[in-house]
């Protein structure tokens, strides 16, 4: 006997046949049909529980990252009550970052390898990227964090700050979703490819040279190019 789809669990069927879909096909690929087909409920369920295939990828990635609960900056709240005022130094601020990137690959909630290639697809294919589809407060955690690399790098400017911080977003979704450029020629094999805590470990000091370096001058070359 076919399951009604009124049944509680229809909602979660929806979210487990779109996780697998958006991983295996990414989000341009995977049509809403091919979705409720999966999960063996009719379309207009998904627009009853998420409004769009974009709400519903938005679902998915609030299902993966888990629920709130002030988490997102609490371990920046604690350091900055500890700086009583003063500035963070950089590379306390870029470990208490990585290790939030690190957290999100442990959830619980989701298999780190589900959550790395779902980032990947969502960076690297075409169409809306991965800040279309991230909670709020996520959006906000970051905004935080650039406000503290502000009040750390005074001499930088705000526009220095935010492109570093990009690049750095950049740099940790790459590493992170195990697009290994180095296996193109596979010559040489990296030690820690593949674990997210050797990578982020090997990041740091990168990333910490990255944020200290002197305000960007456009070379010659590029400017009158």
């Amino acid at each position: 006997m076919a399951r009604s789809d009124s049944l509680p669990d229809a909602k979660t069927r929806i979210l487990d046949a779109a996780e697998r879909l958006f991983m295996e096909n990414g989000y341009a690929a995977t049509s809403v049909r091919m979705i409720t087909g999966a999960a063996g409920v009719p379309v207009a369920l998904v627009n009853y529980h998420f409004g769009s295939k974009q709400g519903l990828m938005e679902a998915v990635y609030e299902r993966a990252l888990g629920a709130r609960g002030g988490s997102r900056v609490s371990y920046l709240d604690k350091l900055e009550a500890e700086a009583g005022g003063q500035a963070i130094p950089v590379d306390v601020l870029v470990d208490a970052f990585l290790s939030s990137a690190l957290r999100l690959t442990r959830k619980d909630t989701i298999s780190g390898e589900v959550f790395k290639q779902l980032i990947g697809r969502a960076f690297y294919e075409p169409g809306p990227g991965t800040e279309a589809f991230f909670p709020i407060e996520y959006r906000e955690a970051v905004d935080r964090y650039r406000q503290a690399f502000m009040r750390t790098l005074p001499h930088l400017s705000q526009d220095d700050v935010v492109w570093r911080m990009y690049f750095i977003v950049g740099i940790v979704a790459y590493a992170m979703a195990g697009k290994d450029v180095m296996r193109m020629t596979e010559t040489y094999s990296l030690a820690d490819a593949g674990r997210p805590d050797g990578i982020l470990a090997r990041l740091r000091p990168f990333i910490v040279a990255g944020f200290v370096a002197p305000a960007g001058v456009m070379p010659t070359l590029f400017a009158s190019a």
